[in-house]
């Protein structure tokens, strides 16, 4: 009877999807940005260093890591100078020399989408690509000196344009982080990194995978680059459709906790399907819509099953006073403790 329901739920997210919301959602349809940096013919075509580049679409987060080691300061900064775009997003590079070469970026850009990015001086951009509705990664804290690290992985609707908006602040990387940041203190970093492209709406990309499958590959080799720059490991916060990249990525993420909330599932059965020597942990309240999300996975339709349901087998994170879908890093919420009590490796 159970699976019989269940086959009805995954029918009716399949109608809804397919029939009430196509026009809608074939509108909202994204091609995820993959390969290699904007820049990077140019980069290729370098010698002025009098020895090849490491390519960016085929060297490892560890090659990258090895070449920048080898490299006086004076040639490391002439890089950074003649090739911006493609240091600053180059897995592996040294956080410090991604941070200027993406000031320089924002700052010789005119795309008003991305002028709250530069803003202030201060800010670390660990991450910009102009291209499409734009990708950003910010650390808040030292990520030289932090002995625990945390990096938030959004959902839906985020982009460089949405990555710090004003409304719904917790709802974005930004402002995940930054309380994130607030509650941990000095001895940790956190990164928000909107570094795939995201569904719009709740279309048909929200209902599948395909977007997470891209964006996956960019966050096992993103994590991958902050292990070669000697960055501790990583709990990785996952929220709503992100919590389906985080599942797909699970066996080859660098990462020592990985924690979903608001999930509408992680394409996995259960925590042993994800294939993962990390600590898997799920939040859900009461109040969050997404409980009202068939979690089926019928041809490529849904995510599959609840990871706060407790036969998933993950460990709980108690949310009962965060309230909807984007108030689990709220200040004072038990939640937000919890991620703080699992970013510094005190929560059992």
């Amino acid at each position: 009877m159970r699976r019989y329901a269940r086959t009805l739920a995954a029918f009716a997210l399949a109608t809804t999807v397919a029939t009430g919301t196509v026009g809608w959602a074939s509108g909202n349809s994204q091609q995820p940005l993959t390969g290699p940096p904007p820049g990077t013919a140019a980069w290729r075509a370098d010698h002025a260093l009098g020895r090849e580049l490491p390519d960016p679409g085929r060297s490892t987060p560890a090659e990258v890591a090895r070449f920048f080691r080898g490299l006086t300061g004076a040639q490391q900064q002439a890089l950074v100078v003649r090739h911006p775009l493609v240091v600053g997003n180059l897995d592996g590079v040294p956080a410090e020399l991604r941070y200027r070469a993406n000031a320089l970026s924002l700052r010789a850009g005119h795309d008003p989408r991305y002028a709250h990015l530069k803003e202030s001086p201060r800010r670390q951009i660990l991450a910009f690509d102009p291209r499409g509705r734009g990708q950003v990664a910010e650390v808040f804290g030292d990520l030289r000196t932090a002995r625990h690290v945390a990096v938030v992985v959004p959902g839906s609707d985020i982009d460089a344009g949405t990555f710090d908006r004003t409304n719904d602040v917790y709802g974005t990387p930004a402002g995940m982080a930054k309380a994130l940041y607030a509650r941990t203190g000095s001895g940790s970093a956190v990164i928000a990194w909107a570094g795939y492209t995201t569904p719009v709406g709740l279309g048909i990309d929200a209902a599948t995978g395909s977007l997470a499958e891209a964006g996956a590959g960019r966050l096992e080799r993103f994590t991958d680059g902050l292990a070669a720059d000697g960055v501790p490991a990583p709990a990785v916060f996952c929220h709503s459709y992100g919590s389906v990249v985080c599942g797909l990525a699970a066996s080859r993420l660098h990462a020592r906790d990985l924690v979903v909330l608001g999930s509408p599932g992680m394409r996995a059965d259960d925590v042993a399907d994800l294939h993962t020597d990390a600590r898997v942990w799920a939040a859900k309240d009461a109040t969050d819509w997404i409980g009202d999300v068939p979690n089926v996975e019928v041809a490529g339709l849904g995510q599959g099953p609840d990871p706060a349901a407790p036969e998933f087998g993950a460990r709980r994170v108690p949310a009962e006073d965060a309230r909807g879908h984007t108030g689990y890093f709220v200040p004072g919420t038990d939640s937000l403790r919890a991620f703080a009590a699992i970013t510094a490796g005190k929560a059992r």
